[in-house]
């Protein structure tokens, strides 16, 4: 991601999907495509002040469509969040 969107808050591309709200947490569901599926992936960005720390979440969780892994991405970083809560960023 370019220095300066990140500097001015913009998280993801114009064209690309609106994030999930989470709490105070932005999800990114980005499942990634393998030989028997897709793995749950996605990223988590959360603002601190002025600065955006984001967590890669990559699970061994694997989906046999896009649709299906893109939703228990999302499932699995809200749990993410609701038990690690800021923790997730260090």
């Amino acid at each position: 991601m370019p220095f300066f969107s990140r500097l001015f808050g913009k998280s993801a591309p114009a064209n690309g999907p609106d994030p999930i709200q989470h709490k105070d947490c932005r999800i990114f569901p980005q499942p990634i495509k393998g030989a028997g599926g897709y793995r749950v992936a996605a990223r988590i960005e959360k603002d601190f002040g002025a600065e955006t720390k984001v967590h890669q979440l990559i699970r061994a969780d694997t989906s046999p469509s896009l649709d299906e892994a893109t939703a228990t991405s999302i499932t699995k970083a809200k749990i993410s969040i609701d038990q690690l809560g800021d923790g997730l960023f260090r």
